[in-house]
């Protein structure tokens, strides 16, 4: 069930007009209050505009909306979001523990300014050891798990990843090349020679004693290390009894490193097998949550995040929020220890097992061998929550140090930096990076494909000064649109283009055909031999000016200015190796991955498919007549 009404007010600044949006945004929920059925759902409050201010759950939506219809007993914080409310959504749902799912769901979704927001919420890095394939691959997995086999994981990091599975084909021998090297072998590879693989491309292991490598993989991997070293020990005593020293020493070789796997867990809880530990310490209104994660009986790492809430929002609430977010996207363990008692402990749990398909235990301990971790999961979020208020608060005194060194109105709270790369045109990129109160927001970085310039029929490639223009014009033609009165909190308060005067100029003849007057500019030029420490500054209607070689305001703005320059060096990179990579075939109407990679295997390279005759691309599984003339077609276009 949805319902929708376009009544009401919104709430603007000064203590009359706040009164009455509070009265017209109660107003709005009050009149729903009599279709809401006693029932579990999930209500939305939604602003003049249409966005989503706030999600929420409800075990009975009409007793639930009612506490909003009397604003008076809300704090303040919520007092704010009735009087911007304008409209109200709803969705019922069967149980309590769909409407908790649907409600952790909508919040990534929508990203609603009251919710408690999981920010940089990226998918984990997995090891999979592949089931399609009689010799087994041993490959570094992110995203959806599609592929047949056994994923491991997750890991908090692709560094742990690529340890890991460096340590496991030292101990193991599993290849790890793809399924079309592996075919097109005729000899062995680096791999082999390096005692990291076992050759099975070119028969050097039997394809029992190599499944029977894949099975102490998986015993490994799954926690029985003990049984898995016992094993190759047996082993090891029994070849040098046999005085078969060089079978010996490659068991021994195999065990050191299954060692050094284990060396690298720096806390392991006996009777801890897989669970996630999440622990959250707050303070200065700022949070930061510390996840473990222990697979196997191993620590595989962990990571910290920094979620986005309201100064005065308690850390049970805090965590609740996060734990539905967090597994919003990625299965739960069997256990999973927080550091807080959650409010809705059993709900959360209940959700949790039916969305991993296996029982989920959520648990605080408060003592004994499992509060251990906790506690140390505890100390790295303190440690790290204090390492980011220094960072904020050296930021903050960055910013207010260039407010007034260029002489702003205000403390500039969100700031734009501007860079483009190519190589002689080609590839063109234009890159934006954003800097607020915090550091860097990396979720708002933006890059920029060049349209306009750098084609090859194009009298302008290579031209900067056309590519900041297309740049600067597309995101705040884009800004106008879409937020034309700057409520959304997008705008910029001052814009840094890496280049001198002729840059400048640029960004104001932007603005002017724009008609922007109300961001700051300023342009950034290299000092003489493009020497750090030596940079010329630019303001409109100035003469330039440059700052003491160890002045921090000088090191702050070379961050800033390296850090634009880094993410388009980064994307034009990546841009470029994918043209590289681009096969002729990709060209085709009518080719697909699957007989894209039908003519590859048949005839080994793009190159070769170019070559064939009409008969020969006939010969393919999968090509019919008519798909065979229209490749010959390509490729023989004067015919």
């Amino acid at each position: 069930m949805a319902e929708r009404a376009r009544t009401g007010g919104e709430a603007v600044p000064g203590s009359s007009e706040t009164h009455r949006g509070l009265t017209s945004g109660a107003a709005v929920i009050q009149s729903y209050l009599q279709t809401l059925p006693h029932a579990p759902g999930v209500y939305r409050m939604l602003n003049q505009r249409g966005d989503v201010l706030y999600v929420g759950k409800a075990h009975q939506l009409r007793k639930r909306v009612t506490t909003y219809a009397h604003p008076a007993k809300l704090p303040i914080r919520l007092q704010r979001m009735v009087a911007e409310t304008q409209s109200m959504e709803f969705v019922t749902t069967h149980t309590e523990v769909e409407a908790l799912l649907l409600e952790s769901n909508l919040i990534k979704k929508l990203r609603p300014r009251y919710n408690v927001l999981l920010r940089d919420d990226k998918t984990f890095p997995h090891i999979l050891i592949t089931g399609d394939n009689e010799f087994a691959q041993l490959v570094k997995h992110r995203g959806a798990q599609k592929r047949d086999g056994r994923y491991f994981g997750p890991f908090a990091s692709a560094g742990a990843v690529n340890r890991t599975i460096a340590a496991l084909q030292r101990a193991f021998l599993l290849r790890n090349c793809s399924d079309n090297i592996f075919r097109s072998r005729t000899r062995p590879c680096l791999q082999f020679h390096i005692k990291r693989c076992s050759a099975p491309c070119v028969d050097r292991i039997s394809q029992s004693d190599y499944a029977a490598m894949v099975g102490e993989a998986h015993e490994f991997l799954t926690g029985h290390s003990g049984k898995v070293q016992a094993s190759l020990a047996k082993r090891m005593e029994e070849a040098s009894e046999a005085l078969e020293f060089e079978v010996a020493a490659r068991v021994r070789d195999r065990i050191r490193a299954l060692t050094q796997v284990q060396a690298h867990q720096d806390i392991n809880v006996s009777g801890l097998d897989d669970a996630d530990i999440i622990a959250l310490c707050q303070e200065g209104g700022q949070s930061c949550v510390q996840v473990f994660f222990f697979r196997g009986g191993r620590n595989y790492g962990n990571r910290a995040y920094f979620p986005s809430h309201d100064r005065n929002l308690d850390p049970e609430a805090i965590l609740s929020a996060f734990v539905g977010q967090f597994y919003d996207n990625k299965p739960p363990p069997r256990a999973v220890l927080v550091s807080h008692k959650l409010p809705e402990r059993d709900l959360i749990a209940e959700a949790l097992t039916s969305r991993a398909g296996h029982k989920v235990t959520l648990l605080t301990p408060q003592r004994g061998d499992k509060r251990k971790p906790v506690e140390h999961a505890l100390t790295n979020a303190r440690e790290a929550l204090g390492r980011r208020l220094a960072e904020s608060t050296t930021h903050r005194r960055a910013l207010e140090a260039l407010g007034s060194r260029l002489d702003l109105d205000a403390i500039p709270t969100r700031i734009e930096v501007y860079d483009n790369s190519h190589i002689q045109g080609t590839n063109a990129i234009g890159a934006m990076i954003v800097s607020g109160p915090d550091g860097l927001m990396k979720n708002a970085y933006r890059k920029f494909n060049i349209k306009t310039v750098g084609g090859e029929n194009d009298a302008e490639a290579g031209d900067d000064y056309a590519m900041m223009r297309e740049v600067l014009t597309r995101r705040f033609t884009r800004a106008l649109k879409e937020d034309p009165d700057r409520s959304e909190g997008n705008w910029p308060d001052l814009v840094i283009v890496d280049g001198g005067r002729g840059q400048l100029g640029i960004a104001e003849e932007v603005f002017a055909e724009l008609g922007i007057d109300d961001v700051n500019l300023l342009g950034v030029a290299k000092g003489p031999d493009r020497n750090a420490g030596r940079e010329r500054f630019y303001q409109p209607g100035g003469s330039g000016f440059t700052l003491p070689p160890r002045d921090p305001l000088l090191y702050f703005v070379q961050r800033l200015r390296d850090e634009a320059h880094r993410f388009a060096i980064t994307t034009h990179r990546a841009k470029r190796s994918r043209e590289m990579a681009a096969s002729p075939l990709d060209e085709i109407e009518g080719i697909g991955a699957k007989r894209k990679k039908a003519l590859l295997l048949h005839f080994g390279s793009a190159r070769n498919v170019a070559r064939a005759g009409l008969a020969d691309l006939e010969a393919v599984g999968g090509i019919s007549k008519t798909v065979a003339e229209k490749i010959y077609g390509h490729f023989h276009t004067d015919q």
